[in-house]
Order: C-alpha cells, then sequence, then structure tokens
C-alpha cells in the first residue's frame, strides 16, 4: 500500500481510532498492530508475508536460543552465524541470484567456457532489505547482549512489521522500537499533531517535490544522447532533488505516522544537502542505514582504530556492501565506490568529524566559505547521483562525459523545468529556515510571526493547498525496489 494513495488515506484513520479507541490494552494493541501491517504489507502481494513471517520466526528463535545458551558462547555464536546465513540468503535469493548468476556466466565466456545458468523470475519483494537489516540487527545485539532476547512473539513480530517504517525505514534498532511494543503507550496530542505536520511535509517532498522532478527528468534521461550539457546537469541536479525528496518525503510520513500510535522512529535525514563535505553529508543521509553499516561491519572490522590500510580497506568495504545493498547492479557498486574515493582522504587527513555541528548555527546566512563548500559538496553528489541513476556503467560514463560539454542553456528546457525548480526552491528555503528542527514543518509558536496561531494556520494550510493543487502523477518511492 502506497503513503500517498487513496487507499492508505482511508486505511490510516481507520487503524487510528480502531487503536486508540477499541483496543487499550498494550497486548490487544500489539495485536491489532502486527495485523494492520501484514494488512497493510499484504496489499501489494499476500504472498510477501510468507517471508516476512520466516523472516521475524528466524530472528525470534534465534534470540530465545542464544538466551537460553548463556553459558555456551560457541553455542551462541553458531546460532548467531547460522541466522545471519539464513536470513541473508533469502535476501541473497530473491535480490542477487540472477546478478550472481549472470555475470558468472560472462566471466566464464571471456575463458571460452559456455554456460547456461538457470535464472530465476522471481518478484522482489518491496523493502526485503529494510526488514532484513531490523530483523539481523536484534539478533546481533541479542548475541552481544545489548538487548535482551524478547520473549513476546506477538511483540517482536509487530517490531519487525510495524508498517509506517516496514517498506522503507528507518531501519531501526530493536534497542530503540522493541522496548516501545512493551511499554504501555497513551495518546498524546502534542505528538499527533507535530507527527500529521512531519507527514504534511512529506507529502509535500514526495509529491510536489520529487514527482515533479521525476517528470523532468525521465523525459531527459530517455533521450540524453541528444540533450545539450547543461540539459543533463539540469536532469542530475533535479534527480538529486528527486531522490532527496521521495526517500526522507517517506521517512518523514513514516516517523509522523508512528508518532500518532505513541512511536519515535529515529531521525532518517538531517538536512543533507546543507553539508559541506562528503563525510558530513552521509552522517545526515539515510542515517539509519549507515549507522547500521557502522555499528555491524565498520567497527567490528577495527574502524577507524587500527592501521591506516586497515582504515582505508574498512571505508571501502562499508561502501561498497552500501551500495550493493541498493540493488544488483555494477552502477550501485560504482557509486559506492565513487564515495568511499571521496571520503578516505578526509579520513586520513582526520577531517571526516570536522563540520559535526549545523552549518550557520545561529546566523541568517552562510558565509563564503561554507557556500562554497556546500556548493562543491552538493556538485560531487549530484555525480554520484548521475552513476545511482544510470542503467549500466557505459550510460553513466556516457552522460558525465556529454554533461561536461560546454552548451548554451536550452530556455525550453528551464520552462519544462519551471515547476519542479519552483518546488525546489520553497525545499530549500523552508529547510535552510529550519535546519536546527528535527523536522522542516516543526515550527515554534516562539519564532518571529509564527507566534501567532494564524500565521501557523497559514501556513500548513497553505502548504496543503500547494500540495493538492501541484502534486504529480502518482509514483511510486523510489526506494521500495530496495
Amino acid at each position: 500500500m502506497l503513503f500517498n494513495s487513496i487507499e492508505f488515506l482511508i486505511f490510516l484513520p481507520i487503524v487510528f481510532l480502531l487503536y486508540w479507541f477499541m483496543f487499550k490494552r498494550l497486548k490487544v494493541q500489539n495485536l491489532f498492530l502486527l495485523i494492520a501491517s501484514y494488512v497493510f504489507y499484504g496489499y501489494w502481494n499476500w504472498k510477501f508475508l510468507i517471508l516476512i513471517v520466516l523472516t521475524s520466526l528466524l530472528s525470534y528463535i534465534c534470540g530465545l536460543l542464544i538466551a537460553s545458551n548463556e553459558k555456551h558462547s560457541k553455542r551462541q555464536k553458531t546460532i548467531s552465524i547460522v541466522n545471519i546465513l539464513l536470513n541473508i540468503g533469502i535476501l541473497g535469493v530473491f535480490k542477487y541470484y540472477n546478478f550472481f548468476a549472470d555475470n558468472l556466466a560472462q566471466l566464464l565466456s571471456l575463458v571460452g567456457i559456455q554456460t547456461d545458468f538457470v535464472t530465476l523470475n522471481l518478484i522482489l519483494p518491496v523493502g526485503i532489505s529494510f526488514y532484513t537489516f531490523q530483523a539481523l540487527g536484534y539478533s546481533i545485539d541479542v548475541y552481544n547482549k545489548k538487548v535482551p532476547a524478547c520473549k513476546d512473539i506477538v511483540a517482536f513480530f509487530a517490531y519487525i512489521s510495524f508498517f509506517p517504517q516496514l517498506v522503507a525505514g528507518p531501519i531501526e534498532r530493536a534497542t530503540n522500537l522493541l522496548p516501545q511494543f512493551h511499554k504501555p503507550r497513551r495518546f498524546d496530542y502534542a505528538q499527533s499533531v507535530d507527527g500529521c505536520r512531519q507527514i504534511l511535509w512529506g507529502f509535500f517532498k514526495k509529491m510536489v517535490v520529487a514527482d515533479n522532478c521525476a517528470i523532468v527528468v525521465n523525459s531527459i534521461w530517455a533521450d540524453y544522447a541528444n540533450q545539450s550539457g547543461v540539459t543533463l546537469l539540469l536532469a542530475g541536479v533535479l534527480f538529486t532533488f528527486q531522490i532527496y525528496g521521495d526517500f526522507s518525503g517517506y521517512s518523514d510520513i513514516a516517523i509522523g505516522t508512528a508518532r500518532l500510535f505513541g512511536f519515535n522512529l529515529m531521525r532518517n535525514f538531517n538536512f543533507p544537502y546543507f553539508s559541506r563535505n562528503i563525510a558530513e553529508f552521509w552522517r545526515r543521509w539515510h542515517i539509519s542505514l549507515t549507522t547500521w553499516f557502522r555499528d555491524y561491519i565498520y567497527i567490528p572490522l577495527g574502524g577507524s582504530k587500527c592501521a591506516k590500510w586497515k582504515v582505508i580497506r574498512n571505508t571501502f568495504i562499508i561502501f561498497l556492501v552500501s551500495g550493493f545493498w541498493h540493488g544488483a547492479n555494477w552502477t550501485f557498486i560504482v557509486w559506492g565506490a565513487y564515495h568511499a574515493l571521496l571520503f578516505v582522504p578526509l579520513m586520513l587527513l582526520k577531517r571526516n568529524r570536522k563540520y559535526t555541528d549545523i552549518v550557520a548555527t545561529g546566523r541568517l546566512l552562510p558565509n563564503i566559505k561554507e557556500i562554497g563548500q556546500m556548493v562543491l559538496t552538493f556538485f560531487l553528489v549530484v555525480i554520484g547521483w548521475i552513476i545511482f541513476r544510470s542503467e549500466n556503467i557505459t550510460q553513466a560514463g556516457d552522460y558525465l562525459v556529454k554533461m561536461c560539454c560546454i552548451s548554451f542553456v536550452d530556455i525550453g528546457d528551464i520552462m519544462q523545468a519551471r515547476l519542479p525548480l519552483a518546488a525546489v526552491f520553497v525545499l530549500l528555503l523552508v529547510e535552510w529556515i529550519q535546519r536546527e528542527k528535527q523536522h522542516a514543518s516543526q515550527i515554534s509558536s516562539q519564532t518571529g510571526i509564527f507566534k501567532y496561531r494564524f500565521a501557523r494556520l497559514v501556513f500548513y494550510y497553505l502548504l496543503i493547498i500547494i500540495t493538492i493543487v501541484f502534486a504529480a502523477d502518482q509514483e511510486t518511492f523510489i526506494y521500495f525496489q530496495f
């Protein structure tokens, strides 16, 4: 079920009302959330439910077995490894089998060995990478004694399948979300209102910014070979905002929806396009995934507290794995390697932790140096997103070469993109003003003109009208394919 669909606009109020007014006991609420989540997920294809139930069951049993073998560390390790292999195996079959089969056949053909590997005609289950990683994080945390094994099967299954963040994150940690299923929840009006505000901003980013950008980007990309360099750069910039509006918009809707039910999810985006270098960008982009790789892969490999060559190795590993996590295509792997190449020099020079504050804190405008840093970082990110968006490596290289060709601005292309450019301007303006807040529509009653309730209402109703009037044709969320 898509967030930006009539079905969800019917589904959400019904679930909300039943949850708070009909099912007031904690265990009943958890069971109801589990059923609602399965309805939400099974709306695409009921067969997808088989996999999520299997993944949930494997990790649930793994947690109990680890807890029951507390005095047998080797046995605990074996149980944990088996669970990891089983979950990664399920993910690998559905997402990566055909990729490896095709590439192995091509590799063997280079040495004269002709093979015909059987490929699988499988539908990739929506969100399988997200809930698999959430399940794996739980079992690893139980093994590392960061969280006790969950004995309440309903609460655990609801934790894995919690519908707001089920198909595109944030990828929650058991230490944050799972305990919230064990604590009584009371309706909080202020929390729910702020959740609605965040949902509204998420819809604006998705339906106005991302979907309008997608129209222009798809049009240019379909005929990129005959476009001017400026036009290709325009498409690259618009895709940069498309993927941000799409993915962070989903996260805003997910986090805001969870708050309606008394849950607090982790922040997934922190205004990443205001970053001053690539390291800061990765602290602000898809935070739940980057911290997952940091905690479960990078640090266990030694992190940055080891020899320099190992630091470089560890950095490349997490970026390559991150790229491969996004899909079975060499473009994603090259995209990951590209960011690793940008990140490593900062780490070796110990500048990767230089910018942990908010840019231009306490000031309305950034200084010249900060503007230059943000523009350069943004341009580097644009190049990466062009690689990410391309169908193959050849197209990515061809696109970037043509983009660098000097050409005159085509007024027709600018006119075609006037709506998405206007939407991007509004996005940047609001997010710059609100960059010190948790989300862009979190307007304080102590701020300037917004201390008046009427001004706040005007802003929110204007945002609703803009979203309804300028929403583009419905587009699925980009990260559903991952």
